[in-house]
């Protein structure tokens, strides 16, 4: 069994350092905070069950569990009678299990810990109000059983490692099956500001905008296939998504290992007639 390392945030929550991807699961500046500020209130989850009095879920990178967790606690408090249905999608199933293990979620109510050690034992939740999966494995084979099923989320949570260590998941063929999963109303958020990750958004078909921002982070990014209003992108930002940093990842096959699309997109970018990134830099920040 994988063991992590547990870090303590600047909340005061925990998260686990991976070793495999040289990165912490959460950001330094918080682990329950970015939950809440990225995904909680990125996808507007306030707004959408507001307007309806029910909310399907897309957690994309499981992890300790932390997204989820203050999904269920944010919209139970907000709206004790809203139908919820939540899929997770996790590759390691050691990581919820050594969070709960832990006891890393002592964060959320005994309820919510129980929902979720049942999720994790049993791969399903089948209360009156709660619905819930989590499918475990490659998130590109995974979110294909999605796709055939017409799942449609009203918000999406992408939460893999960094792109520079896990390109897989920030392609923009990965990222143009997770839009098949989310309805024309829908909102999918994001820690990453990446250039390359915008674009592949945009080839995607989304819209794009700036999502909150979490401690001295950048704004991550929030994307939608509809008209929502979303908080626009700086002329600095726009003009990033037009030099070579923009190029995006590829992975045509959902097989490729992260050095095959990592070698794929240097390439690209050594032969783009694209700004340099650098003359950006040099024009925005010199």
């Amino acid at each position: 069994m994988t063991f992590f390392e547990t870090i303590i945030t600047a909340d005061g929550s925990e998260t686990f350092y991976s070793s495999q991807f040289g990165e912490t699961f959460h950001t330094k500046y918080g682990a329950k905070t970015e939950a809440e500020i990225t995904y909680i209130q990125g996808c507007q989850i306030a707004e959408k069950i507001n307007q309806k009095n029910s909310i399907k879920i897309l957690d994309v990178c499981y992890g300790l569990g932390y997204n989820t967790a203050a999904a269920l606690d944010y919209i139970i408090k907000l709206n004790s009678q809203c139908s919820i249905e939540i899929i997770a999608l996790e590759l390691d199933e050691t990581v919820p299990y050594q969070a709960i293990k832990n006891n890393l979620l002592h964060h959320w109510s005994s309820d919510i810990i129980k929902i979720l050690t049942q999720l994790l034992a049993e791969k399903k939740v089948n209360l009156p109000l709660i619905k819930m999966r989590l499918l475990i494995g490659d998130a590109r084979q995974t979110i294909q059983t999605l796709v055939a099923e017409n799942f449609q989320a009203d918000a999406i949570f992408l939460d893999p490692f960094s792109p520079p260590k896990c390109p897989q998941l920030w392609t923009v063929e990965f990222l143009s099956l997770v839009s098949k999963s989310l309805n024309q109303n829908g909102i999918i958020a994001t820690y990453s500001c990446s250039a390359g990750v915008r674009k592949a958004f945009q080839l995607a078909g989304f819209t794009i905008g700036n999502n909150l921002s979490v401690g001295r982070r950048s704004p991550g990014t929030i994307a939608t296939k509809g008209l929502q209003p979303l908080s626009p992108l700086t002329q600095m930002e726009l003009e990033h998504l037009q030099t070579r940093a923009a190029i995006p990842f590829r992975d045509y096959t959902f097989q490729d290992t992260a050095e095959m699309i990592i070698s794929r997109r240097e390439k690209e970018q050594s032969i783009s007639i694209l700004e340099p990134t650098s003359q950006w830099k040099k024009r925005w920040f010199s």
